[in-house]
């Protein structure tokens, strides 16, 4: 074997223990470098667990990713990704300088709560997450999958506590670019479907536009034959009421122009069977006041039901603004959302009147 011969084999022998040690030693940097990044996150702290990167094909994933809050007595993480893959899209980059992925993220869990004071409450204020989301992934996300996915609203010190969720989430996202262009719109998208209190069809959809901080959105939701029982731990705890019987229908609708939300919430109940005299009068765990209330709440809404078809509705008017300087425009959105949700299905029994 002659010289150059020797030269050869020993550059890749060096070469192939080079590559060696990045494939051993980049997921663990990587890993250091997330765990950096999310350590000081204001009132939340981010951890991974793992990571494992193959760059022959430009991937890595992340396992055990959970983002909790740091003070107070929440009981669960507010975000729970079990399993996270990333995918770097070559093609794109050759041909204008920008690396774009694709994200699937598998069986994630999203956790806000509510309660008393602000150490029970969880709902992300406090963080920028567009900005965390830039840090970490500098790169355009052409296409975001979820699969198997929880949001879940969870009070533990109410009475009942309360834990409502959609489970089984199916959500696709296009075009949720966190990379600078000097040029075109980039407008985002967001589709997806579940079930809600693992019983209830529900669909969403949703246009944004990421970068201009919700100053631009349309949202849709509807969900369909509910059956209303399963939201009694709900309508106790916030409106002091349950149902005995009935399924509904939930409609929302809403638009953001220049960071000021318009819309509704509209849900249809049917064969809804609110106070019973044995289950609520002579309930002594309910108690005596209780029972008259939900005789009040009963009665009203056999009043304003449509006899005939024996369903009741009614709406309730989206409005407000999403530049609160206190929390995010995400977080003031679905606070808006969750506010009319509640009036929605306790006290606006009157619009059913004057909307006759």
């Amino acid at each position: 074997m002659n010289r150059t011969s020797r030269y050869l084999l020993m550059f890749i022998a060096l070469l192939a223990v080079l590559l060696l040690a990045v494939h051993l030693l980049l997921p663990i940097v990587v890993k250091d470098m997330l765990n950096k990044k999310m350590a000081d996150m204001g009132e939340y702290r981010g951890h991974v667990e793992d990571v494992d990167i193959v760059l022959w094909r430009g991937a890595y994933r992340m396992d055990g990713l959970n983002i909790v809050k740091i003070d107070g007595n929440t009981q669960v993480p507010f975000l729970k990704m079990p399993r996270t893959d990333v995918k770097i899209r070559l093609r794109p980059f050759w041909s204008n300088g920008v690396l774009v992925a694709e994200m699937d993220v598998l069986e994630p869990e999203l956790n806000f709560v509510d309660g008393n004071s602000d150490e029970q409450k969880q709902a992300g204020t406090g963080v920028d997450w567009r900005e965390r989301l830039e840090s970490i992934l500098p790169v355009r996300l052409d296409r975001v999958d979820i699969r198997q996915g929880v949001v879940a609203f969870r009070n533990f010190n109410s009475e009942p506590p309360v834990n409502i969720y959609v489970n089984e989430l199916d959500l696709t996202i296009l075009n949720l670019t966190n990379a600078k262009q000097q040029e075109g719109a980039r407008d985002a998208t967001a589709q997806g479907n579940g079930l809600f209190l693992g019983q209830a069809p529900i669909e969403a959809s949703a246009s944004f536009d990421p970068l201009v901080r919700m100053e631009n959105l349309d949202f849709r939701l509807r969900m369909t034959d509910l059956e209303l029982p399963r939201l009694n731990e709900f309508s106790a705890a916030y409106g002091n009421f349950d149902f005995k019987s009935g399924t509904g229908d939930l409609v929302i609708e809403a638009e953001v122009r220049e960071g000021q939300i318009t819309g509704y919430v509209k849900p249809l109940l049917r064969n809804a069977d609110i106070f019973d005299i044995e289950q609520d009068i002579q309930n002594e765990d309910k108690g005596f006041f209780r029972g008259i209330w939900e005789a009040v709440v009963g009665g009203g809404q056999q009043v304003l039901q449509n006899q005939k078809l024996d369903q009741f509705a009614t709406r309730v008017d989206l409005s407000g603004s999403v530049n609160d300087t206190d929390v995010s425009p995400l977080q003031a959105f679905f606070g808006i959302l969750r506010n009319a949700f509640i009036e929605a299905f306790t006290t606006r029994f009157e619009q059913v009147q004057d909307e006759r």
